[in-house]
């Protein structure tokens, strides 16, 4: 009599050294990967949506960096940022903004020295990385890596090599988990930053528009030659949750 469960053809079964195995292991170990660094994030509380004249881009603030999360918090509720510019945008790389200059800033101004009198704390560790996506404090170079109050910057970056992450982690004594040469191999960052600015937080959705605006044509100080306006930027209202017996 024939079994419920049907053997499958020779041809179907895949022998573990073959290349459609490998590619097929590969992208079980990225989602394993991406699935263990995302999951956690939606649980955090603070979600900020910033409005510009490209399009939406909707960042989620970690708990883990309570200082720089109700800073930006805070900047957010009183308006602060609308009219803003993405001032500094470099393909592979960055975008940055938040510069008070900008606000009235002619074509050509060189920006990014604007600031509102006080510095945030940094709030490095290894668990917030510079991944694609990851939003990060701007600073100066002083000495106790503390943060501009109001600009920041979201990572575009490019994928890197084990090799790559291998001499960051000589200079600069930094151990990554296997997630997150995972995500760096495959979605790819900005490795030279880590341990030296504070990550606070993530895009959750709008890297399309975060990539356009890096993509823009911009000038040797790599200002967009159009600007790229913050037309708002506001804490998102936190959906109640009703519970059912």
């Amino acid at each position: 009599m024939m079994s419920d469960y049907q053997l499958l053809p020779k041809k179907s079964i895949l022998h573990p050294h073959s290349a459609k195995h490998r590619i097929m292991k590969k992208g079980l170990l990225t989602l394993i990967a991406i699935s263990a660094l995302t999951l956690s994030a939606f649980a955090q509380k603070n979600k900020i949506k910033i409005e510009t004249n490209y399009g939406t881009i909707t960042v989620m603030l970690y708990d883990n960096t309570p200082l720089n999360t109700a800073n930006m918090v805070k900047l957010a509720k009183e308006h602060y940022y609308d009219s803003t510019l993405f001032h500094r945008c470099i393909p592979k790389f960055v975008i940055q903004g938040g510069d008070p200059k900008s606000k009235t800033a002619k074509p050509g101004d060189m920006l990014g020295n604007g600031e509102l009198g006080y510095r945030v704390p940094a709030e490095i560790n290894d668990a917030d990385f510079h991944k694609r996506g990851a939003l990060g404090v701007a600073r100066d170079n002083n000495p106790d890596k503390s943060g501009s109050a109001c600009q920041f910057y979201i990572v575009v970056g490019k994928p890197c090599t084990d090799a790559e992450l291998d001499k960051v982690a000589a200079q600069s004594g930094r151990k990554y988990s296997p997630e997150q040469r995972e995500v760096y191999k495959t979605i790819g960052g900005t490795p030279h930053l880590d341990g030296g600015y504070t990550v606070f937080g993530e895009v959750i959705d709008g890297m399309d528009v975060v990539d356009k605006i890096a993509n823009e044509a911009r000038d040797h100080n790599d200002r967009p030659t159009t600007d790229v306006r913050m037309i708002s930027v506001r804490v998102m209202k936190k959906k109640k949750k009703f519970l059912f017996f």
